[in-house]
């Protein structure tokens, strides 16, 4: 995806550290995960687990070991353990009709990278992806818990319709996101016009094929950018409306990136609507 390496490890880092607090928690203890090509430098490797300890580190969690394998190619993650107190856990499961959705960083690191690794990515758009996927959403994270949320998840292989639809359907709701509301990373829009779509798009636009219906003219590129994945994506936050207010005043407060995406409906024919 990048090829700095202390990069690299800083992203995984990130994109393992997120999913605790998805759930409201925070990072307790962290195992490194290391396939790695024994014929490769080892200060490359050096490098990506630099790079992951800080992340570690940022997130106030201890690195207490991990396991290396000899592959072909180089892939780094992180095994994580939080603690949350047991009756704050936040699921994707508590999202109730009213409530309004907001997402925490804009979309476009998927398609970013697939232009990065067709060397069509400008120096702008790779930075601007580069700096969201290094963000742990911690401080979105205690807001949520400051705010007593019920429902979130964090948005990154299934793409965000990908996991509206595990949100939706672990709720037992619907969802209508607003798709020109949707914020997007900087030429993601023109990459994805350009046909710099990642695969797993395509996977995901297939599984949900029975579950989006669409409620007036929403450009195809869009589409696109709806169904790709993302790597260390922002959360998204499933808000009661007599709370959002203050919600947002909370996030605002903490120069915490949040735009309002769209809302929980009673459930219906389709899990999700995509308005224009």
């Amino acid at each position: 995806m990048v090829d700095d390496p202390f990069v690299f490890g800083q992203i995984a880092a990130v994109n393992a550290l997120n999913d605790v607090y998805a759930m409201g928690g925070e990072p307790l203890l962290a195992m490194n995960i290391v396939c790695f090509p024994q014929c490769e430098d080892l200060m490359l490797l050096r490098e990506i687990l630099l790079g992951g300890q800080d992340k570690i580190n940022e997130a106030g969690a201890l690195l207490v070991g991990g396991h290396t394998v000899d592959d072909m190619e180089p892939k780094f993650g992180l095994s994580v353990t939080g603690l949350v107190h047991p009756e704050k856990i936040i699921s994707n499961g508590g999202a109730r009709p009213g409530d309004l959705l907001f997402l925490t960083k804009p979309l476009g690191s998927g398609i970013i990278a697939t232009a990065i690794k067709a060397e069509m990515a400008d120096p702008g758009p790779y930075g601007e992806a580069v700096g969201w996927m290094r963000l742990l959403n911690r401080d979105a994270a205690r807001v949520m818990q400051e705010m007593e949320v019920k429902a979130a998840t964090d948005v990154t292989g299934f793409g965000l319709l990908g996991h509206v639809y595990e949100l939706a359907r672990a709720s037992g709701v619907g969802v209508e996101i607003v798709a020109g509301q949707v914020p997007l990373m900087a030429g993601a829009w023109d990459y994805s016009s350009m046909g710099l779509v990642p695969g797993g798009a395509y996977s995901n636009r297939d599984y949900l094929e029975d579950q989006v219906e669409y409620s007036g003219e929403i450009n195809p590129v869009q589409r696109e950018i709806l169904f790709s994945p993302e790597t260390a994506g922002g959360l998204l936050i499933a808000v009661k409306e007599n709370r959002a207010k203050a919600f947002t005043a909370a996030m605002d407060h903490r120069d915490i990136y949040c735009r309002l995406i769209g809302r929980v409906v009673a459930p219906g024919a389709k899990a999700i609507t995509i308005k224009a």
